[in-house]
Parts: structure tokens; C-alpha cells; sequence
């Protein structure tokens, strides 16, 4: 009867090893996936908080924008002659440089 116990813990694989490949999935996950994003929001997020006035931007919209006035919560920015508008700051998409303005 012990030989058949005995039998019985041996097939079965114990937590350790029915765990160990959910992990291994999660730290791929997390340095091929959850870092990178981690990393460009950060990236935006000062990008954004560094604006000052005279920068162009592109919004999420697809509007080109001038930045008159970087705020805590928000941005006043001309996009046209005599058009200013408050644009809040998870609004930019990104900061246009100027050599791509000229092509």
C-alpha cells in the first residue's frame, strides 16, 4: 500500500513547478511590455512639462499648435492668427522640431 502512496506523489508536480512558467511569462511581460510604456510616459510627461512659449506642438486632434503658456493643469496655445484656446495636457501628442516643420 506505501508502494502505491508513493506512486501517487511522484506524478504529481509540486507548486513550485506548476508556478514557475506564470512568472517567467510575467518578467517577459513586464521588460517587453510594462517597461517600455513606463518609459515613454515618462518620457511625454516631461516633455510636456518642459514646453515654454513659442514651441510647436501637435495635439491628439491633429491640430499644430503654438504654446503661449505652460500651466500647471493646462496649456494656452495660439492655433490660429487671432485664436488662443486652453488645452489641457494629455492633449499633446508631440512636440514638432523645427527641421520637421520644414519639410
Amino acid at each position: 500500500m506505501e508502494f502505491l502512496y508513493g506512486a501517487e506523489q511522484a506524478g504529481q508536480p509540486s507548486l513550485l513547478a506548476s508556478i514557475l512558467p506564470l512568472l517567467i511569462l510575467f518578467v517577459i511581460f513586464y521588460f517587453l511590455v510594462i517597461l517600455p510604456q513606463q518609459k515613454q510616459m515618462k518620457k511625454h510627461r516631461q516633455m510636456v512639462e518642459n514646453l515654454k512659449k513659442g514651441d510647436k506642438i501637435l495635439t491628439q486632434g491633429g491640430l499644430f499648435a503654438e504654446v503661449i503658456q505652460n500651466h500647471p493643469d493646462y496649456l494656452m496655445v495660439r492655433i490660429g492668427k487671432n485664436l488662443e484656446v486652453k488645452l489641457d495636457k494629455s492633449a499633446v501628442a508631440r512636440k514638432l522640431d523645427d527641421e520637421s516643420e520644414k519639410n
